[in-house]
């Protein structure tokens, strides 16, 4: 069975991530085509990305903490992403935890919740751009929350109900890419006479 890791997108101590992050979570074990499993990026204290070489030339971690994390995003077949949007982007934390891997995203599907004053709609833009690099297939359905209506005083997460559909359509797409991307990392490399 196909393991889906479901990411939080934000670090900040009086972040709404979770809460968010807990629902999808609650949606995705109602479901038994894949194993659900919630990966908190704040739980692996990585520092800012300042590594002296990128991860791709890296053949060893500068930082304890990338070992863990190298080992986690390893054993997943697919992500949701749960992304906050500051400033019309994702979070610094989540960008750096990107960052210090690059073979581990390789090949593998995600879908994408966003929240934010217009949706998130940006963010979860600019997160499509930064997971196209490393080999990150991003599914077309996207729940978006508003702030203002799927948030009691922007700090406690009570969503509309129609979004739990929405969840189910991106986890359906989620399960289904990354069953079929898993097919492409499981076989030989061809070798190519030259």
């Amino acid at each position: 069975m196909i393991k889906i890791g479901i990411i939080t997108g934000s670090t900040r101590d009086s972040r709404v991530n979770r809460q968010v992050a807990e629902w999808v979570k609650s949606i995705a074990d109602k479901r038994t085509d894949a194993e659900f499993e919630l990966v908190d990026i704040k739980d692996y204290r990585l520092p800012s990305y300042n590594e002296p070489v990128p991860a791709i030339m890296s053949q060893g971690y500068a930082t304890p903490e990338a070992r863990p994390w190298s080992e986690k995003i390893s054993g997943l077949d697919g992500f949701v992403f749960v992304t906050p949007e500051y400033n019309k982007a994702v979070t610094s934390g989540l960008k750096d935890a990107i960052d210090y891997l690059y073979t581990e995203w390789n090949n593998k599907a995600a879908g994408i919740v966003s929240y934010g004053s217009s949706l998130g709609v940006t963010a979860a833009n600019n997160l499509r751009l930064i997971l196209s690099v490393p080999a990150v297939a991003t599914v077309r359905t996207q729940p978006a929350l508003s702030l203002f209506t799927d948030f009691e005083n922007m700090t406690t997460f009570k969503p509309a109900p129609f979004h739990e559909q929405t969840v189910h359509n991106m986890l359906d797409e989620v399960v289904a890419w990354s069953t079929a991307l898993k097919t492409i990392r499981t076989q030989p490399q061809a070798v190519h006479a030259g």
